[in-house]
């Protein structure tokens, strides 16, 4: 009689699960790996979709409504694919009052994305965060990975402006 396996199986078989279950294994498959396997997912996929979310919490035993709120509650997770470059405009308390309000309204202005958007090409994507831990530095911004402090809403539209133009990501 074959014993099956109680190792949640991947969702495909893409060799970046690999990557994913290499990263669970190094904490022995348990619970706490949970942050770790997700931030595996989201760089090697760009974001967790939901059979890549299944299969972490399967694979972790923890029940998948925990993952999920792991998964949305942290800003550097995505539910959805992203577009090339992305921008986090923090929101907290600090920033909100030194102006990210106005940084949010001039990128949608400008590029016709709001928060939580990504444009029809692909290649931008706006996003809020309740707090980047960057208070001093309001309001702040993360634009392709990059924190940009003390940003003006024309400044942060030269970036992004900057940042597609040239292509990085």
């Amino acid at each position: 009689m074959a014993v099956k396996s109680l190792r949640a199986a991947p969702p495909s078989d893409d060799k970046r699960w690999l990557l994913v279950n290499a990263a669970m294994r190094r904490y022995g498959y348990q619970p706490d790996a949970l942050i770790e396997a997700l931030h595996t997912v989201q760089e090697s996929f760009g974001y967790i979709d939901p059979q890549a979310l299944r299969f972490v919490a399967d694979s972790l035993n923890v029940p998948l409504s925990h993952a999920y709120g792991v998964a949305t509650f942290y800003h550097f997770f995505s539910l959805k694919k992203l577009g090339r470059h992305s921008c986090v405009i923090c929101t907290g308390t600090a920033c909100y009052i030194k102006g990210s309000g106005e940084l949010l309204h001039a990128i949608e202005e400008k590029f016709g994305v709001a928060d939580g958007e990504t444009s029809d090409d692909g290649e931008l994507s706006i996003l809020t965060a309740r707090c980047l831990g960057a208070c001093g530095l309001a309001p702040a911004a993360v634009l392709d990975s990059e924190v940009m402090p003390k940003q003006t809403a024309e400044e942060i539209v030269t970036l992004i402006e900057e940042a597609l133009r040239n292509g990085k990501s």
